[in-house]
């Protein structure tokens, strides 16, 4: 593994252990040659996944941008760490077993969404407005309301 600070190509692995409840394994690294020490996080990957864009264009899957643009939808919600990479391994653990290599990224989207709305409905919301490309505050309102349990016309508002 290089090092991150000085590219020396070999550095000692000082201490390994399970991470992500048994999913990954956590190495702390040490550079013998800046003596920089780093962390490195192993995963299993089933099979190399390629994401169809809506152009047609096709990507290599890139767990690092999910994590991303999960995390900014996230942002200043009361979600503990844990549990956001519990579900970012989730999500990637659905996509490698549908067994297909070719995902569409509507499919990558409805997953995502489906596993923020469990978890953080202000963060599925985000999401939504950015997976959805929202235009304008009609768009943001009629989504916001099919979350709603239905409530008769006029009683959505408290009195004064």
């Amino acid at each position: 593994m290089r090092c991150p600070f000085c590219g020396n190509i070999e550095t000692q692995v000082k201490d390994s252990r399970p991470a992500e409840e048994h999913v990954s394994i956590r190495r702390r690294r040490l550079c013998p040659g800046c003596g920089g020490r780093f962390t490195t996080y192993e995963r299993v990957q089933l099979r190399d996944l390629v994401v169809v864009k809506s152009s047609g264009r096709r990507e290599d899957f890139d767990r690092d941008k999910l994590e991303r643009s999960i995390r900014i939808a996230l942002q200043k919600r009361p979600v503990a760490p844990e549990r956001v990479e519990q579900m970012i391994s989730g999500i990637v653990r659905r996509l490698e077993s549908t067994g297909e290599t070719d995902i569409p990224s509507k499919t990558v989207g409805e997953i995502v969404m489906e596993s923020l709305a469990r978890i953080d409905t202000v963060a599925y919301v985000r999401f939504a407005s950015v997976y959805k490309n929202f235009q304008a505050a009609d768009d943001f309102d009629k989504f916001v309301s099919e979350l709603r349990p239905d409530v008769p016309a006029g009683e959505d508002k408290k009195d004064t």
